[in-house]
């Protein structure tokens, strides 16, 4: 099984400078219910690079659903014309009211974003310098991601010993949301829980998946439902009726996607294929999947197992830049 192709650059110049965005990365994407794409990205500047002016995150493109097989063609931003603006509001380095305390922030980063029914949720990080996550909470909005507004939710940082900061999730054909959830330091294994959809905003309503006397079963102290050293996740069905599951292992440097029969398939078991691998820079080959300092991985809508479609971010830590968002498909359509 060949590793993924690089199909196009989302973000840079020459291609999202119209909007403001220079560097960012992340990218998660969902479908909104006019029919286009919201992609939601993490901290964004206006130059090509990390720093400088117009430090924003979370930021929203919207995307051209149809063009998803060519390289996603971006048709708008949330804000003004000519500047995709913060969606989320607050102040970097500033602070803000967490109970009765004031919590230093210096920027709020998405984890995933989802359409039900006629409304768009984003889940966010709040945090203090990256992998300090001070709590999570919820923003809906109801105008095709254009403006969004917390719900009131939200979840301490240490919810599930701190396994609850860094979330995907995926509508079930049953009824209820599924989601998989990690840490935000690269260091800890999977969880997984639902929530009916109507309780998407009641932290009460969610249920954890986990072992008791032997079995497995919901309502159950959650258990990891497969270890290792994560960081960004994608859960979503495809038309095959299968769900994918994409994932940046940063203890093997990599982004694999299991093909699962459904949210509680064994992890351990579940067909995997590793589709990029992270290299030194000076070996890098985006023709097959060998990318530099790589992490993110979120399947765009459309994709199927043989037409597998990933937004994958890229950030030269030494340099500055590259900083940004690419597009890769691959072909998981082998695995059983």
């Amino acid at each position: 099984m060949r590793l993924a192709t690089k199909i196009a650059d989302l973000t840079g110049p020459g291609i999202t400078d119209r909007f403001g965005v220079g560097g960012t990365d992340l990218g998660t994407t969902t479908t909104a219910p006019q029919g286009h794409l919201v992609s939601v990205f993490g901290d964004t500047f206006r130059q090509a690079g990390v720093g400088g002016p117009g430090w924003r995150s979370p930021v929203v493109l919207f995307g051209e659903a149809a063009s998803v097989p060519r390289g996603l063609r971006w048709t708008g931003a949330a804000g003004r014309p000519g500047a995709a603006r913060q969606v989320v509001r607050y102040i970097h380095h500033g602070w803000r009211r967490h109970g009765l305390r004031l919590r230093r922030v210096t920027t709020v980063l998405p984890t995933d974003v989802i359409t039900v029914g006629d409304d768009m949720y984003l889940h966010v990080m709040v945090c203090r310098e990256l992998g300090n996550v001070r709590w999570t909470e919820l923003h809906r909005s109801r105008d095709g991601g254009r403006t969004w507004r917390p719900t009131g939710t939200r979840w301490p940082a240490d919810l599930h010993g701190g396994l609850f900061q860094m979330l995907t999730w995926e509508r079930g054909t049953d009824g209820w949301v599924y989601a998989m959830t990690t840490g935000f330091q690269r260091e800890h294994g999977l969880l997984l829980h639902r929530v009916p959809e109507p309780e998407l905003t009641d932290p009460d309503a969610w249920q954890t998946w986990g072992i008791a006397d032997d079995r497995w079963g919901w309502g159950n102290p959650p258990t990891v439902v497969l270890p290792g050293r994560f960081g960004e996740l994608s859960l979503r069905r495809v038309p095959e009726g299968r769900w994918l599951l994409s994932a940046f292992d940063a203890g093997r440097y990599c982004i694999d996607v299991r093909v699962l029969d459904g949210p509680t398939a064994d992890l351990h078991r579940a067909p995997l294929a590793t589709v990029l691998r992270g290299c030194d820079w000076g070996h890098e080959d985006h023709t097959c999947g060998h990318v530099a300092q790589l992490y993110g991985g979120y399947v765009l809508p459309g994709s199927t197992l043989e037409e597998l479609h990933l937004v994958v971010s890229q950030w030269n830590t030494a340099t500055g830049w590259p900083y940004r968002a690419m597009q890769f498909r691959a072909d998981v359509s082998e695995l059983p």
